[in-house]
């Protein structure tokens, strides 16, 4: 009786050990260490919104923008936000806002830059009822440095003239715009 439960004995640890070697035999860590990535789509969309609204102040209280979108994506892998219709008015705390919109636009993730693709149009009429329009194809506008740059064609319109160049560097906040090259300008004598 004794050797039958011994020989239990033995057979149980025999079968244990095979089970424990199975077992380390398939879960090793090198299996896991190479397991294949999940793939992430790039272009999926965590949150949207429709006919979005968003304005910023400045520490004293006055308006600095007031931004509007017929709609807004936010891209969960690279927490861009892409717009349609974008329209902006920089206003700088003045009663004369630049302007700005375009057939679509991105914002990166800390929203201190906005791209704008297509159609791109920033206007102002100042306070002498004068007109500047400055359009291109794209820009990336920096909305809380009041600035903006393009490395695209670029058609000023005002000052009783027309300057056209490629690659711009327009400081909002002074009324500058520093064309970069093959700049040509058409203007009214008076």
């Amino acid at each position: 009786m004794l050797s039958k439960k011994i020989r239990q004995i033995v057979l149980f640890t025999v079968i244990a050990s095979l089970f424990a070697a199975a077992g380390y035999w398939n879960i090793r860590p090198e299996r896991f260490l190479n397991a294949p990535t999940l793939a992430v789509d790039e272009n999926a969309i965590d949150y949207y919104a429709t006919n979005a609204h968003s304005r910023q102040f400045l520490p004293d209280g006055k308006l600095q923008y007031d931004m509007t979108s017929e709609k807004l994506e936010h891209l969960k892998a690279s927490e861009v936000t892409q717009m349609t219709q974008p329209k902006m008015q920089l206003y700088r705390g003045t009663a004369y806002p630049w302007h700005v919109q375009s057939e679509r636009g991105e914002v990166n993730p800390d929203g201190t830059e906005v791209e704008l693709i297509d159609s791109v149009r920033i206007a102002r009429t100042d306070e002498k009822n004068r007109t500047t329009i400055i359009t291109s194809t794209r820009m990336t506008v920096f909305p809380q440095k009041e600035y903006a740059q393009t490395e695209r064609d670029v058609r000023i319109d005002g000052a009783g003239g027309v300057t056209t160049g490629k690659g711009m560097k327009a400081y909002l906040k002074d009324g500058r715009m520093d064309l970069l090259s093959n700049v040509r300008g058409q203007y009214e004598s008076r």
